[in-house]
């Protein structure tokens, strides 16, 4: 079968190069042709527009870059037509999938959208295009089968796609046991190691990281790791970075977790990547003051904005938005999280978060349910 996968960022990379690898494990005649970074293309896709060029965040910065993503849809229309799929696989990224429904619906592709966006947060009302359009949803996260089966949608609670990455690399098969040596080769030393996870996108690494880097000589007992990522480009990195005392590792962001004391991290899948790694960690979120007072307008009834809060209906983590990301307020937050209480605070949360995730093996049952849906 001919399958079309558009992922947008480098979360939906990962999950998206995880699904292929089941898909054409179950399905040996399988051809991919994807919008996905390095992992998809390394797990057999073929990738026609890359995620570099692709995320986009906040709603001025999605209007500043407006005409590329419409010439992006446009592109993706005729790519779709001339590949003529058998289904087409939306992975999030919804400020793009959505603009394709009604094209795609209208030539006859079935659409199944794995990993949904965050509608139970905000634009709930889009739920209704996702009922008129999509075939089936295939969800991460347990309360987001109560939210689409309350209005009438097609969908499977498959649990989360991480904690099979996870065990991957604790079974220390494959690439990630080289990885996770490289990395310790190059960062352990006598110091214990506060990782700083800034964002997958330009625009959320330029807002936080310069305030992350402000606590560094307050921690002199410390050594701080940025997890970088290659296609953001080494000079951006540096740009910020300037002199101060830290140390860049690219594209290796779950080995430098494994050797952390602590985090920083922005607001994003990487929460729950680090909170699945055991590592006390301090969320942060900052953008552009228009993009925050519109998401302040639009999310509706939920408390908190970290996935893992969310998943445990709790504060487990702390959340600083905005004006709270500063150089007093991350000092506080990371002292707590260091000291023997509220570590052990925050890793009784995180016990309570596998418990809600479920079992691994999500790749493999979204694979094969797709399969079953496709009459295979």
């Amino acid at each position: 079968m001919k399958y079309y996968i558009i992922a947008g960022e480098a979360s939906g990379d990962l999950h998206g190069s995880n699904l292929i690898k089941e898909l054409k494990r179950k399905d040996t005649q399988a051809d991919i042709r994807c919008w996905g970074g390095d992992k998809m293309e390394a797990a057999g896709g073929k990738v026609v527009k890359h995620i570099k060029d692709l995320a986009f965040m906040g709603f001025f910065e999605v209007v500043k870059h407006l005409g590329t993503i419409l010439n992006n849809i446009e592109f993706c229309k005729k790519d779709i037509l001339e590949y003529k799929p058998d289904v087409v696989i939306l992975v999030d990224y919804p400020g793009f999938n959505f603009r394709l429904f009604k094209f795609l619906k209208q030539h006859g592709f079935p659409i199944f959208y794995y990993i949904s966006p965050q509608l139970w947060a905000w634009k709930t009302s889009r739920v209704f295009k996702v009922k008129e359009y999509v075939n089936h949803m295939f969800v991460i996260f347990p309360f987001e089968k109560e939210f689409y089966e309350k209005y009438g949608v097609s969908v499977d609670f498959i649990g989360h796609p991480l904690l099979d990455e996870l065990k991957f690399i604790a079974d220390e098969h494959g690439p990630a046991t080289n990885e996770l040596a490289d990395a310790k080769n190059r960062i352990t030393d006598d110091q214990k190691v506060i990782a700083i996870l800034p964002g997958s996108r330009k625009q959320e690494i330029s807002y936080l990281l310069p305030e992350y880097l402000k606590v560094i000589n307050d921690f002199p007992e410390y050594k701080f790791v940025v997890a970088g990522l290659s296609n953001i480009g080494a000079d951006f990195y540096k740009n910020i970075i300037g002199n101060d005392r830290c140390e860049i590792v690219y594209d290796q962001t779950y080995a430098v977790l494994e050797q952390s004391t602590a985090a920083l991290v922005t607001s994003g899948t990487a929460t729950l990547e680090t909170a699945l790694h055991n590592v006390p960690e301090v969320i942060s979120y900052k953008g552009s003051w228009i993009s925050y007072f519109i998401a302040r307008a639009l999310i509706k009834n939920i408390r908190f904005i970290c996935i893992v809060n969310l998943i445990c209906d709790d504060r487990i983590v702390e959340e600083l938005i905005q004006a709270d990301v500063n150089k007093d307020r991350l000092i506080k937050e990371l002292h707590h999280i260091l000291s023997p209480d509220g570590r052990q605070k925050m890793l009784r949360g995180y016990d309570l978060l596998r418990t809600k995730l479920g079992n691994t093996g999500a790749s493999e049952r979204a694979a094969g349910l797709m399969m079953k849906y496709l009459g295979r």
